[in-house]
């Protein structure tokens, strides 16, 4: 029973597509921050002399306001136009960073809609429970990894934000298209450094993810017996239905026994009848079949319903053997079953 218990067992799809539809996926954020911070790098590049451009304009606009009166009117007119030059640079890029962070989850466990994780759960507002989590081992290891990681990850940035700011007195001096060349070329500069070491724990971090998913959806090995039983159907009651089955076609294949032609039997164990319509088959066909008591039966029914018995031992064998029900029989059965049609035809013609 301990072994049963234990969780040794992998996931089984149904398992997994089960958490899916709770909303559990293997999720990093890691791999997310990469491909956000990728994508971020990449519209800047493409978008730089769009946006530069209305920069410029957005000072070149305040510099022409220097002098004037400051009204009511005034102030408006610089806010509306602060406003619209400040979405037309950030709304681009924050628009394609949303996107790339939808793009990340989705690579990392597909697309799902699932509205579960939303319903409330009173079981979590219970707050020793609450207590209990925000103290756990995993919610320390977890916090000791994102401080390590933003302590690397912003202290390399730093560093390099702070070995730049050096050369801002000569930079001071610059036109300002030419200062925010520097500025593009410095950013770009932190944010691939910073790309390259976010990769490398986003590698890291994906395999930990991974793996600590799929551990916890382990089964024991009843949870895979009683899955199986679930989905496959209890073997009681799935006997029960073939046994009720099985009831069902002999009820309808002895019903069957009263418009047959002929039975074929050997004296004891097999009986099979016969039936040759020629409007509808090419051949005589097998109704009903059995061996010992369900033989006995056709038998029965035959001798009540004045049907022919013929005895001929290898031919209800062959017949029984190599015919199914409702089945034409084969061309190698053509000339025995024929000689005991002719028979019966003959007998019926005397009677």
């Amino acid at each position: 029973m301990a072994d049963d218990a234990e969780k040794t067992e992998e996931p089984t799809p149904k398992k997994i597509e089960d958490a899916r539809k709770d909303g559990n996926v293997p999720k990093s954020q890691d791999v997310s921050g990469v491909i956000t911070l990728f994508v971020a790098i990449l519209t800047f590049l493409m978008l730089f002399p769009f946006m530069k451009e209305h920069t410029v304009k957005l000072f070149l606009y305040y510099f022409s306001m220097m002098g004037s009166e400051l009204d009511t009117r005034l102030m408006v007119d610089i806010a509306l136009v602060t406003v619209k030059e400040f979405l037309l640079i950030v709304m681009p890029l924050a628009v394609s960073v949303a996107i790339a962070g939808i793009v990340a989850a989705v690579s990392q466990f597909g697309f799902i809609f699932t509205t579960k994780p939303l319903i409330p759960d009173f079981k979590k507002i219970d707050p020793i429970k609450g207590l209990g989590n925000l103290f756990s081992m995993k919610k320390l290891i977890e916090g000791v990894k994102i401080t390590f990681k933003s302590f690397t990850t912003l202290g390399v940035g730093f560093l390099l934000f702070f070995y730049f700011i050096t050369e801002l007195p000569t930079v001071a001096l610059f036109s300002l298209g030419d200062q925010l060349d520097w500025l593009k070329e410095k950013m770009l500069i932190i944010m691939g450094v910073m790309l390259l070491i976010i990769f490398f724990y986003a590698i890291i971090d994906i395999i930990i993810v991974r793996k600590q998913y799929f551990d916890n959806l382990k089964m024991s090995k009843q949870e895979v017996k009683d899955e199986m039983k679930n989905m496959d159907g209890d073997p009681l009651i799935k006997s029960k239905i073939r046994q009720l089955q099985m009831e069902a076609s002999r009820k309808r294949m002895m019903a069957e026994v009263p418009n047959a032609d002929v039975i074929v039997t050997n004296p004891t164990h097999y009986a099979v009848a016969l039936k040759y319509d020629a409007s509808n088959a090419r051949a005589p066909v097998v109704v009903a079949k059995g061996v010992d008591m369900v033989a006995q039966k056709i038998k029965a029914i035959a001798r009540e319903n004045d049907v022919p018995v013929v005895e001929n031992k290898p031919l209800a064998r062959s017949l029984y053997a190599e015919v199914d029900l409702d089945k034409e029989i084969p061309d190698s059965l053509f000339k025995a079953v024929a000689d005991v049609l002719a028979y019966v035809y003959r007998m019926n013609k005397k009677m």
